[in-house]
């Protein structure tokens, strides 16, 4: 067997054990998670898959193609949450794989060398393998910024299959997430004689055109369910979702507000262990500047970053469309820098393991913290010390030393996984709580939450009716007296809230849930009046 194929085999088992492990010891997370499911889970059981729901309401704060994904899954293995949240595993593994071939793109010459480090760069990054298994849209736009990417470079030399993949990218991006996907892909088209070179160079004039054209055709692949499904939800979906959620996130965001320089302080943690690698730096000041591949990547990192520096929402994910290039900008550097038969020393893997040993030994004794952290046991921490102290004394040629850094925070993603999920997870596990909704409903019993509904016991306990949000406190009496056999949901800020001992309580976040059946507050209304208030 080839070392290539080796390689690949290590690769493909690698992702498998650690998603293994993380879907195994993981629940679903409330709230991004829970509300996906619970959305494809509505449109679902409607039927109805043209039109996003949650509770009952037409969902706009997203396109429909990740739920369309989970339907096709569901078509062929039934309706289960193993069989979702296994698609965002594999869209890691194609975005991997994609991934590679565009740095391989980028620099042919190197095409053999870099194709051995990318993927191994990106599986290492500790976002990356965090991030890949959870059900989240950002790696659908990744995928569909990739194919823009290729398209792209295939358009300099022939042009219609290249524009109809820009034009396909740029359709399946703005059904993955919105036009957010213009922000990788239009510096691309507009800085092409820049980073173009001395490559085969088409007229300019025409490619402008032809870019117009591909973001036409993207867009009207996006209208095709758009305008239908805008048609179908009414004004207040139709106006959300053609421009409130953009211009919302982009002017105002209603949701994650960061500073402006956020993503200076994230990126490079979402890059450990690779940054502290000093071989790395010095490759990245060594490197020539004026190839194709450095500038395509330029072009397409430096405007991005700085648009979405602008925007007001910020979230690490928001970046994971850029992580390919940079990934590709990493592997160049280093093959540009590699000597043949020069051995490297992997210190700075144990840098970022010893530390972290050192800290995960030390959370149960913090004097802040959720009430969970008392039960992680401190002999994780002692695992990731001798882990890390290893390669301390290991030097391996530049391929084989990246194979077995990003082993080493692979492992330490595991090692992450098994000391804190499970003391964390009876505050993100909500199958039991969703089940006795479940009951409930099934007796024709009305159920409302205090405060902003997410969905998050929908797909859980598979429900088909709606859990009154009572966002506005002036509601809840009204409520309360329409439904003297219903129960309300509240969510308590604090791990052990003053309830009757009678009670169902649920930890949950740092807090709890109590399901408080409406007769008890209206025999007892001073129950009411010590409710928190909108959670």
């Amino acid at each position: 067997m080839s070392a290539a194929r080796l390689d690949r085999l290590a690769l493909l088992g690698s992702v498998a054990a650690l998603a293994a492990l993380q879907l195994w010891l993981r629940p679903l997370l409330p709230v991004d998670e829970t509300r996906y499911l619970a959305v494809a889970w509505e449109m679902w059981w409607r039927g109805d898959f043209l039109l996003p729901w949650l509770n009952g309401e037409p969902y706009s704060h997203k396109p429909p193609l990740l739920f369309w994904l989970i339907h096709a899954l569901w078509a062929v293995f039934g309706v289960s949450e193993l069989a979702a949240r296994l698609l965002p595993v594999f869209i890691s593994l194609v975005a991997l794989w994609g991934s590679t071939r565009l740095a391989e793109r980028l620099w042919p010459e190197q095409a053999a060398a870099i194709g051995a480090l990318v993927p191994w760069l990106l599986l290492g990054g500790v976002f990356w393998n965090n991030f890949f298994s959870l059900l989240q849209f950002d790696l659908l736009l990744l995928l569909a910024a990739l194919l823009a990417w290729h398209g792209l470079l295939t358009a300099l030399h022939s042009p219609l299959g290249g524009w109809s993949l820009v034009a396909l990218g740029i359709g399946l991006g703005v059904l993955a997430k919105g036009p957010v996907i213009l922000v990788p892909v239009l510096p691309a088209v507009l800085l092409a004689p820049w980073w173009a070179g001395q490559s085969p160079r088409p007229g300019w004039p025409r490619w402008y055109l032809l870019g117009l054209l591909a973001v036409a055709a993207g867009a009207a692949l996006a209208l095709a369910w758009a305008v239908p499904a805008g048609l179908a939800g009414g004004d207040a979906y139709r106006q959300a979702i053609f421009w409130g959620q953009s211009a919302g996130r982009v002017l105002d965001s209603f949701a994650h507000r960061s500073p402006w320089w956020s993503y200076l302080l994230w990126l490079p943690l979402m890059w450990l262990p690779w940054l502290l690698w000093p071989q790395l730096w010095t490759a990245a000041r060594r490197a020539p500047p004026s190839d194709l591949g450095t500038r395509f990547c330029a072009a397409v990192l430096v405007p991005a970053l700085l648009v979405f520096t602008l925007i007001s929402g910020k979230q690490g994910k928001y970046l994971v469309p850029l992580l390919p290039l940079i990934a590709a900008l990493f592997a160049h550097w280093l093959v540009m820098a590699e000597q043949d038969g020069q051995r490297y020393r992997a210190a700075f893997v144990a840098a970022f393991l010893v530390p972290s040993g050192g800290l995960l030994a030390l959370l149960p004794w913090l004097p802040t913290g959720p009430e969970w952290l008392a039960r992680v046991q401190p002999l994780w921490g002692g695992a990731l010390l001798v882990w890390g102290g290893l390669f301390l004394f290991l030097r391996l040629p530049l391929a084989a030393l990246v194979r077995a850094a990003a082993l080493g925070a692979l492992l330490w993603s595991a090692v992450v996984t098994l000391a804190l999920v499970e003391p964390a997870r009876p505050a993100y596990d909500l199958a039991a709580i969703s089940q006795t909704l479940s009951a409930l409903q099934a007796e024709g019993r009305a159920i409302a939450w205090l405060g902003k509904y997410h969905g998050q016991f929908h797909f859980l306990g598979r429900l088909q009716q709606r859990i009154e949000p009572l966002q506005a406190r002036a509601r809840l009496q009204a409520w309360l007296d329409a439904n003297p056999d219903g129960y309300l949901l509240v969510n308590y800020k604090t791990p052990q809230p003053q309830v009757p001992a009678a009670l169902q309580v649920q930890p949950y976040r740092g807090g709890s849930l109590v399901l408080w059946p409406v007769a008890r507050l209206r025999a007892q209304p001073h129950w009411v009046d010590a409710l928190p208030g909108n959670a």
